[in-house]
């Protein structure tokens, strides 16, 4: 509870919701709550309940500021095993950009101790002084490790919510829009010429982002907003501790101006960049759960032949008579569809999303065979070593901001 009759829970909790109902501890009666914002990236909903009868006598919770290494946090819930309320209490033991598994996005994230079991998600965690630093919503599960759960922190927390009342929606948090790599080693430092232990390299710009129109594959970006870019691509976070680069763009808006400092060909510049939304092209139905955040790849394959172009895409679905569909895009990802569930689905698909037509007039036409040589290129650059994922792969140095 957060006051002004609002209450906040995990997005994944009201995921395909058609009516949200909640109840106070120890009442049985149910209330009507209705979704007023989902953020899908940083596993938030924001919920309203009118009934004045369900806010009698309720206090809403303080939010703390963020934590520290090894100070004790209570998660309090309703997990599996029971109806009752539950509580266990933990220590912090790791604050870090971490990897949200509902919406595949890097967000600051609070790692603790305490047990978080299924039930527990969006549930408040507190600290000693009763204070709520964050909102419990997933847990890692593996047999190496054991009691690690994560809390999103309240830095997290008043983004959403400013974000939404700057909008009255929500428009998520913000992406610079390029591809960057690490400059660790000293070789690839001096051959770029730049002259500090700091920066990292622009490997590709989304060519729909501001930052197409300022930077360059092979700038270093070595200043965010006057803040100096590590080169192993972090930046300085608290006293005596670093955190990954993208938390800086995190903590701004869509549409907020960013300062970078660049160096091209061996020269310095300052640059301005308008931050983009992250804007999600996968149209979410039952059929494709699972790839609706998917972004920044490329399809290189469909049932195992290589595509040249949009319309030879188009030909090789229609002409389809096998089970499932199979996408192949870069670095070996891979997609697959139900034929006959995808093409039943389509209609409806455009009906939820308001699209007049499934494709362009030109798709429209019928596909004419190019004669294209075996392993002859059919595209201007080779990206075979492209990576697929928004989310760090930390053995090569390759991260998206």
């Amino acid at each position: 509870m957060i006051g002004n009759g609002k209450l906040l829970t995990n997005a994944h909790c009201v995921e395909y919701q058609t009516q949200v109902k909640v109840k106070r501890r120890g009442d049985d009666t149910k209330y009507v709550a209705k979704v007023l914002a989902r953020g899908v990236d940083c596993d938030i909903a924001l919920l309203a309940v009118e009934s004045e009868q369900f806010w009698e006598g309720a206090e809403p919770l303080q939010l703390g500021h963020l934590p520290h290494l090894q100070e004790t946090v209570t998660v309090v819930g309703y997990p599996l095993g029971g109806d009752t309320i539950s509580v266990t209490k933990g220590v912090v033991s790791r604050i870090e950009v971490t990897s949200y598994a509902h919406g595949s996005s890097d967000l600051l994230g609070i790692q603790i101790d305490a047990a978080i079991n299924p039930g527990n998600s969006g549930g408040p965690a507190f600290n000693d002084r009763g204070e709520c630093i964050g909102v419990a919503f997933q847990v890692y599960r593996s047999e190496e490790a054991e009691n690690i759960g994560y809390v999103i922190p309240t830095t997290v927390v008043t983004h959403f919510l400013s974000d939404y009342e700057r909008n009255q929606k929500y428009t998520g948090f913000p992406s610079l829009g390029v591809l960057l790599q690490k400059l660790e080693n000293p070789a690839l430092r001096e051959c770029l010429k730049v002259p500090c232990s700091q920066g990292v390299l622009v490997r590709r710009v989304e060519p729909t982002s501001d930052a197409n129109r300022v930077l360059k594959e092979g700038d270093v970006i070595v200043s965010f907003d006057n803040v100096k870019v590590g080169c192993e691509g972090t930046v300085p976070f608290r006293s005596n501790e670093c955190i990954a680069f993208r938390f800086l763009i995190s903590q701004k808006f869509a549409s907020d101006v960013a300062e970078l400092g660049i160096i091209r060909n061996g020269k310095s510049m300052q640059v301005q960049v308008v931050l983009n939304p992250r804007v999600h092209l996968v149209l979410a139905n039952e059929v494709n759960i699972g790839y609706e955040d998917m972004g920044n790849q490329q399809v290189l394959k469909f049932n195992g032949t290589s595509i040249r172009n949009i319309h030879h895409l188009a030909h090789l679905i229609d002409s389809c008579t096998g089970k499932y569909m199979v996408f192949e895009f870069e670095d070996n990802y891979l997609v697959v569809l139900e034929m006959e569930a995808a093409v039943g689905s389509s209609s409806q698909v455009l009906q939820d999303y308001g699209i007049p037509c499934e494709r362009s007039q030109d798709l429209l036409q019928p596909y004419v065979e190019c004669n294209v040589e075996e392993g002859q290129s059919i595209v201007d650059g080779d990206f075979g070593d492209s990576p697929v994922s928004n989310l760090e792969i930390g053995v090569d140095g390759i991260l998206w901001a």
